[in-house]
Order: structure tokens, then C-alpha cells, then sequence
């Protein structure tokens, strides 16, 4: 192990000192080592086992967001994280969560035009979106105070107008849950993200049992059917992309090459203008 690797030493020892069922595993057989292995460890946080030897022999040095991803995925307590952070050399924030897109989103946004894009900060509300995607929002009005969160949305089905099949938003629904939690870790001091996380837990059973339980659940695609006044239904599909040294969240809508759906989806975006917009009191499908 190289001199001076606290946060390796930190990270095996929370590792080995982990009991498997506490992060929601079943043992399997007879186990010869303590803890979680680091494959287990590899697979709940959404990186290889490899990268875990490397960490904790000090051969590789942690991102934020591996961090984060690693403090979520052994449940620790705020404290923990802090520790983990400070021996990483990230310091959590102690501010809100920021709600600049920044030159990378606003690029994305730019160069992604003729296809909807939406960009939402760490609470998984929307902050920005280009013309294509304001397409799909036909300008829908909100009504409800979390109305921009996509989280609310989700965990609330009848707000909006996107439908899922169970398995799919059972995944969407687990990734938003571990991703708030992660974000709860990062910005302590929200108040807007702390308000959002009681109302949810207060007013989804979904929510409530998936918090207690959120370890790291990694970036999936997403899979949704849009019902939009114009074209009618339109199945699409997203890809969710994290913008670079941010806590943003892209979503990517398409929809099947060569089908129905890419019709509908064509002649809906093939009027729209250029150029992102701001966040105005109109959303769209999330």
C-alpha cells in the first residue's frame, strides 16, 4: 500500500466492516472474508472491482463522484461522508444545490437541437431545455409547487403525462430515490432539496420504502410513453448523461428509428426553433 492512502484504508475498513445484509444482499454460501467483497462493493457503487483494489492500495484517486457513488453505496451516515470527502480532498458542499447549467450543458443543449434534451441540477429538477424538448412540453402549465422536479413527478404519476411499464419505473423510480440520497449527503444545507424529500416520503409509500433502503442504483436507460395532445402517444426512449465536473443530469429523448413513433416525434421537433431556453413556468415530459 503507498504511504499517506487514508481514504484506501478509510474505504477497506468500512468495506470489511459492512454486513452484506445491511446493504440489502443475501449471503451466499459460507463467506471466508468479513464484509462486503469488493466485487459486491464494485457492483453496487458502478465501478469495476479492479478500480476498488487500486483505491484501497492507493494506486487511483477518487473523483467527487466516485465518492459519492461509494459513500451511497455503504449507506454511510453524514458524518462518514464528511470523513470520506476529507480524505478524498473533496470538500462537501455547504451551500445549495447550484442551478447554473454552465457552458458544457448549454453546448449539449446547443448541439443536440433537433433532438429533446432536458438538463435537471442534483434535485432532479428541470433548470434548462432546448427547442426540441420544449416541443414535447407543448405548454403544459404547472400547478403544483414541485411540478419542475421529475422525482415528484415520477413518485406522483398522475401529474404528468408520461406512463411506464411496472419494471421500468420500479428502476426509474430506485435510480431517483439513491440519487436523492446522495444529493441529501452533498448539500445539507437545501432547504428546497430537504422540503422535497419529506413531501415525497411523506406522500409516496414507494418513496418511503426505497429510501430506507437506496444504495447506489447506476445510471439506467429509461423507457416511457408520452401522451401528447397533438400526435397522441409517442414511445420514447431516453438516455441519461451526466454532464462533465457538474452535478447536472442530461435526459436524451429518441425514439425508434424507422417507426411510428419517430414519425410523431419528427413532426412534432421539425418546426421548432434553435437555442435553449430557460426555465419559465412551462414543463414538459420527464
Amino acid at each position: 500500500m503507498r504511504q499517506h492512502n487514508l481514504f484506501g484504508a478509510a474505504l477497506r475498513a468500512r468495506r470489511e466492516s459492512t454486513d452484506p445484509a445491511a446493504v440489502a444482499l443475501t449471503a451466499e454460501g459460507r463467506r471466508r472474508t468479513r464484509g462486503l467483497r469488493r466485487e459486491e462493493l464494485a457492483d453496487l457503487a458502478g465501478v469495476s472491482a479492479d478500480y476498488i483494489r487500486r483505491l484501497e492500495q492507493g494506486w487511483s484517486h477518487p473523483s467527487a463522484g466516485v465518492v459519492n457513488s461509494l459513500a451511497r453505496a455503504l449507506r454511510v451516515d453524514r458524518a462518514e461522508y464528511e470523513h470520506f470527502c476529507a480524505l478524498a480532498g473533496h470538500a462537501p458542499a455547504d451551500g445549495p444545490v447550484p442551478r447554473d447549467i454552465g457552458p458544457g450543458a448549454r453546448r449539449l443543449l446547443e448541439r443536440l437541437d433537433g433532438t429533446p434534451v432536458c438538463v435537471c441540477d442534483a434535485t432532479w429538477t428541470v433548470v434548462a431545455w432546448n427547442s426540441a424538448w420544449e416541443a414535447l412540453a407543448c405548454g403544459e402549465q404547472m400547478s403544483h409547487s414541485w411540478d419542475r422536479n421529475l422525482a415528484w413527478r415520477a413518485f406522483n404519476p398522475e401529474s404528468g403525462r408520461v406512463r411506464r411499464s411496472a419494471d421500468q419505473a420500479a428502476r426509474f423510480e430506485a435510480m431517483l430515490a439513491a440519487e436523492l440520497r446522495t444529493a441529501s449527503l452533498r448539500y445539507p444545507a437545501d432547504d428546497t432539496l430537504a422540503a422535497l424529500i419529506d413531501e415525497l416520503r411523506s406522500t409516496s409509500r414507494s418513496f418511503s420504502t426505497l429510501w430506507s433502503r437506496a444504495g447506489a442504483v447506476a445510471h439506467q436507460d429509461d423507457q416511457s410513453v408520452l401522451s401528447h395532445p397533438e400526435v397522441g402517444d409517442i414511445a420514447l426512449d431516453c438516455d441519461l448523461l451526466t454532464v462533465r465536473d457538474s452535478d447536472l443530469r442530461a435526459m436524451v429523448f429518441t425514439a425508434q428509428p424507422g417507426s411510428e413513433d419517430a414519425g410523431r416525434l419528427r413532426e412534432l421537433v421539425g418546426g421548432a426553433g434553435r437555442g435553449p431556453t430557460s426555465m419559465v413556468g412551462q414543463f414538459g415530459p420527464g
